[in-house]
């Protein structure tokens, strides 16, 4: 039987099965995607750099979000337009895992960047005396290394655990890039270890943070409702409104993908809300900081009209 044994060492992604025209329309989709969110993202790093009005820990918190935008995508991007213009593409045992601990190590720093930023917002509307004196440059600098070192920490020995096992036989990954569920799916050894490692370091990374962002939210609405002006509730809620958004679509796609039961889902489904996380959130993003906020507006503004005067 050892003698028989084939390991793995490249897998084929199948990625979106269909003819020509609509794995080319697809691609042309996701490219606009990709591009905008390269744009938006940049656009939200350079504002919150050059404006003074932006140098505040919130902002602060919406560039870091936009930098790990940019790496997850393009952790994604490139390789899954090869595998949409090939219909379906090789990728190497290295880059395959690579490609996860990536993919896992950012978002699990989102996690906790979500956290990091509610915390901010309820320190910032249940206790504004102490806003300036709690929330220093030296501490929002501190949280976000530390959700860095965390998040490509604590996956870096699922990944290696990963790595180790077994794959053999079929090399085909039905999806259109390296996640956990389809690689597990084509693996000869026993999964246990590796289930109870993620169950385990999603304590750190996903419950943890979920736990504080409930607990945050729930002290400011409690804030908010004992505010007695209607405009002042609406100020109030209206600096958390568009963060609120943001951690609502990252964990209904996140949850709907790792928690709900893969049985009950279709591989079509899987790989539709697999894009909702990977491609369009990261573009989604920055026009709901967008949206709403005036300042970055002003900013935006400020910027064009210097480039406009640059160039006249």
């Amino acid at each position: 039987m050892e003698n028989n044994l084939t390991l793995v060492v490249e897998f084929f992604l199948l990625g979106f099965q269909g003819g020509p025209s609509f794995r080319i329309i697809v691609f042309f989709l996701l490219l606009v995607v990709y591009c905008g969110t390269i744009y938006g993202n940049l656009l939200i790093i350079t504002l919150v750099s050059t404006s003074k009005n932006l140098h505040t820990p919130m902002y602060f918190f919406i560039a870091q979000l936009s930098i790990s935008d940019i790496l997850l995508t393009t952790n994604i991007a490139p390789n899954m337009f090869y595998v949409l213009l090939n219909d379906g593409g090789t990728i190497t045992f290295a880059g395959c895992i690579t490609q996860f601990y990536f993919f896992d190590s950012i978002e699990a720093f989102e996690c906790l960047l979500l956290a990091v930023m509610s915390y901010d917002r309820y320190v910032a509307i249940c206790n504004p005396l102490r806003y300036a004196s709690i929330m220093t440059s030296a501490c929002c600098m501190k949280l976000v290394l530390r959700s860095w070192l965390i998040g490509f920490s604590i996956t870096l020995l699922d990944t290696i655990t990963v790595s180790m096992l077994i794959f053999c036989g079929s090399n085909i990954i039905d999806h259109f890039f390296c996640d956990l569920l389809p690689l597990l799916k084509i693996v000869c050894s026993d999964t246990f270890i590796v289930q109870l490692e993620v169950f385990l370091l999603s304590i750190p990374s996903i419950f943890i943070p979920t736990t504080i962002i409930i607990y945050s939210y729930v002290n400011i609405v409690r804030a908010i409702l004992r505010i007695r002006s209607s405009a002042g509730r609406q100020k109030a809620f209206s600096t958390c409104s568009s963060h609120l958004t943001v951690v609502s679509i990252f964990y209904w796609t996140l949850f709907s993908v790792y928690v709900v039961p893969s049985s009950g889902q279709t591989l079509t489904i899987n790989k539709a809300l697999s894009l909702l996380y990977t491609t369009y959130t990261p573009m989604i993003n920055p026009i709901i900081y967008s949206l709403k906020n005036k300042a970055i507006k002003e900013a935006a503004c400020n910027l064009i009209n210097k480039s406009i005067q640059k160039v006249t």
